[in-house]
């Protein structure tokens, strides 16, 4: 596993010559210290220097991502403009905006794009850019000029990683400037994130919350970063909290 970065739980079984519930009870225990992330039929490695692979990213807590974007999607009226950046809960979030009406959607990413395609009371406008085949995700400078010519009502974003100081982190340079002109150019910013962000670590920074409006995330932060975030005026939502 460290040398592939991922295992499934049936190969580790096999070779500690163990069941596969002792496998999972040992990975549940690794994820809680922080070791490896939970995976669809197994674990990947956490790394803060690399991301985890798209595919990989999109099965980690899924149902969390959905809560998130259910609660969110009920703070996003009709008749707005909307950022969504790239990530796979920013993705959960679009598959919840599918009943929304007169929306008009500017996105760096692909996977948004196709998936509000299926709402026909919104207009998607796709920035130009780099595709980034693993994820399909638009980066680049001409990401950024197009994302420019935009002022929009709110922006829903994701990030890698988020530190205890309150910043968000994230793994590619070019995806971060576009982030930060998405919070630049954007009336009001909405944070969307899994507790599994709260114990990675990535090198680029993207932003503080306390540039942020709210923040959409599954458990509730701790209560110095809590009380950081009374002080900024950033409202923090718990999904199902």
């Amino acid at each position: 596993m460290r040398l592939e970065g991922k295992a499934t739980v049936e190969s580790l079984a096999d070779h500690f010559g163990v069941t596969v519930q002792t496998i999972r009870r040992d990975l549940g225990e690794l994820e809680i210290d922080g070791k490896v992330s939970r995976v669809h039929g197994g674990a990947v490695i956490r790394s803060g220097v690399t991301n985890i692979e798209y595919e990989e990213r999109r099965n980690l807590f899924s149902e969390a991502k959905e809560a998130i974007a259910r609660r969110v999607a009920e703070d996003v009226p009709d008749d707005v403009s909307l950022f969504i950046n790239i990530g796979t809960t920013t993705e959960a979030v679009a598959r919840e905006l599918l009943d929304h009406t007169n929306l008009t959607v500017v996105t760096n990413n692909m996977n948004v794009a196709n998936i509000l395609a299926a709402n026909q009371n919104c207009e998607i406008i796709v920035s130009g850019g780099t595709l980034r085949r693993s994820d399909g995700g638009l980066v680049g400078d001409l990401t950024t000029q197009m994302i420019e010519q935009f002022k929009v009502d709110i922006a829903i974003i994701g990030a890698s990683a988020l530190d205890e100081e309150g910043d968000l982190l994230d793994f590619d340079l070019r995806e971060v400037r576009v982030s930060k002109s998405i919070i630049r150019h954007a009336r009001k910013v909405f944070l969307v994130t899994d507790h599994s962000k709260f114990e990675r670590s990535a090198p680029v920074r993207i932003a503080s919350i306390r540039e942020l409006d709210a923040v959409y995330t599954d458990r509730p932060f701790s209560k110095e970063l809590t009380s950081r975030c009374r002080e900024w005026g950033t409202e923090v939502f718990v999904a199902g909290g």
